[in-house]
């Protein structure tokens, strides 16, 4: 697709990268991108993409701005508050961008138009704040053969993956059906910060799978905790795999609540739990054990004996299994994740 000399002048800075260049550039101005959700995590995806020159943007979002999403979603300011954000965004966007066309769905995405909406565009942003949306999201794209950029964050905490790129891992793969529970940001809150780290390393995602260049989080998954600079990349094990982490995958042993209960009621002494979460974290609520932050779990390993039956929990049960994925192999004891958490 030809640039215009405008055009040429404005993105002039990124497209004398060799690895971009006018090709690149072309690339950019000819893809579609749908982002879900104009929130914490939509606002610097929307803003980025838009200056690098993505040709179509859609915005699905059916909330309003209100004063407490200001110290984290810098798109509005105080005079957009009760204002629909996705069409907010479009507007405030095409001035950003005069050669970038934006549609707006002020709308919920629901199974109703999930299929309709996304199949109009060539790659799918997931920005959004609630498991049953990420779940829909992953199963239209799934449906559609549609890449799929995925962010969350929570507190100090974030995660940025590549989902279902070229028959790669899925959401699905990783978290194969829904907590019990949805924390969000309302309940446990999150740094305004967080969300601009996570939606500039989603928006990167983007630009390199769009121009073809660099190596993606294609079935990998990035974890950031903020408050500690910790950044660690995990394998994400696929039922479409044959090799990698796959077996792995397969020996995480789980157990339940009633059963670690009944363990430490009959062999107490035989038991040793780590709980993975940050310190703050088990200070507020834990079921006792040693804490041992899954970003620290392989360089405190003499810290745990390998008579025991080792288990680890967190919150919700995902932290520990991506703890037993990360010590087999070079721990030489029984592990176990708990399966829910706490």
């Amino acid at each position: 697709m030809m640039l215009a000399k405008a055009e040429l002048n404005r993105y002039n800075r990124q497209m004398i990268l060799p690895e971009l260049g006018l090709k690149g550039q072309e690339k950019l101005k000819a893809t579609s991108v749908l982002v879900i959700g104009a929130g914490g995590l939509g606002c610097p995806v929307l803003q980025y993409l838009a200056a690098a020159g993505v040709g179509t943007i859609g915005i699905v979002d059916d909330d309003v701005a209100e004063l407490s999403n200001l110290h984290r979603q810098i798109l509005y300011n105080h005079n957009d508050i009760g204002q629909p954000k996705a069409k907010v965004a479009s507007a405030k966007l095409a001035l950003l961008n005069p050669h970038v066309s934006f549609t707006s769905y002020y709308e919920r995405f629901t199974p109703d138009n999930a299929i309709t909406i996304c199949r109009e565009y060539d790659l799918i942003m997931d920005c959004s704040d609630n498991f049953t949306t990420r779940y829909l999201v992953n199963d239209t794209c799934v449906n559609l053969n549609k890449t799929l950029i995925f962010g969350s964050i929570l507190q100090f905490d974030g995660q940025v993956a590549v989902f279902n790129h070229q028959g790669g891992a899925n959401y699905r793969d990783l978290y194969p059906a829904p907590p019990t529970e949805n924390i969000n940001c309302i309940e446990g809150g999150v740094i305004g910060i967080l969300p601009g780290i996570i939606g500039l390393y989603m928006a990167n995602e983007a630009i390199k799978l769009i121009c073809g260049i660099g190596e993606t989080l294609s079935g990998k998954l990035m974890t950031i905790d903020a408050l500690n600079n910790i950044v660690s990349i995990f394998k994400i094990a696929s039922e479409k795999q044959t090799v990698g982490i796959k077996s792995e995958a397969k020996a995480v042993k789980e157990i339940d609540k009633a059963t670690l209960d009944q363990w430490l009621l009959t062999n107490q002494d035989e038991v040793f739990l780590v709980d993975v979460r940050e310190d703050y974290e088990h200070e507020e609520n834990n079921i006792g054990g040693v804490n041992i932050s899954l970003y620290e779990l392989t360089n405190a390993l003499e810290n745990i004996p390998k008579n025991k039956k080792l288990v680890c929990y967190c919150q919700t049960g995902q932290r520990s299994k991506m703890a037993v994925q990360l010590l087999i192999g070079i721990y030489d004891g029984e592990v176990y994740s708990l399966k829910g958490g706490v």
